[in-house]
């Protein structure tokens, strides 16, 4: 099986409504990189394949039966702090601030697409 360097074994697949305002979103706050992007003839986005830290979300823009598909994705971030406020400053809402947890320092926020995005910085766990 031929699978692109930039697949992991199972990565989230969102439909989303606005799919050139959530690539400028995902671009804006994680400074995500376009792996794959494929248009429709209207123009809108049939497939796209956009890497955060590594790792791949693919989406597509909802419309007729394709009906939106939020999801929630724990990403691995280098300082949670900045990544929340850079979602907040870009259309975001609170789910949990950021504070140190169990497993690090950590903080949730809901994007205008419903999407959960999870924040975590692991090296500052405590041992």
């Amino acid at each position: 099986m031929s699978v692109p360097e930039h697949y992991s074994p199972v990565m989230p697949y969102l439909v989303v409504s606005d799919a050139d305002g959530f690539i400028e979103f995902i671009k804006t706050v994680f400074g995500a990189e376009e792996k794959l992007l494929v248009n429709t003839d209207d123009g809108s986005v049939m497939h796209a394949e956009y890497s955060i830290n590594g790792g791949t979300i693919m989406f597509g823009q909802a419309g007729g039966e394709w009906k939106p598909s939020p999801c929630g994705m724990f990403v691995v971030v280098d300082d949670v702090d900045v990544i929340y406020r850079k979602g907040l400053e870009n259309g975001a809402t609170t789910i949990q601030e950021p504070g140190e947890r169990g497993y690090g320092r950590a903080a949730g926020f809901l994007d205008k697409w419903g999407n959960q995005w999870w924040l975590n910085d692991p090296d500052t766990r405590e041992d």
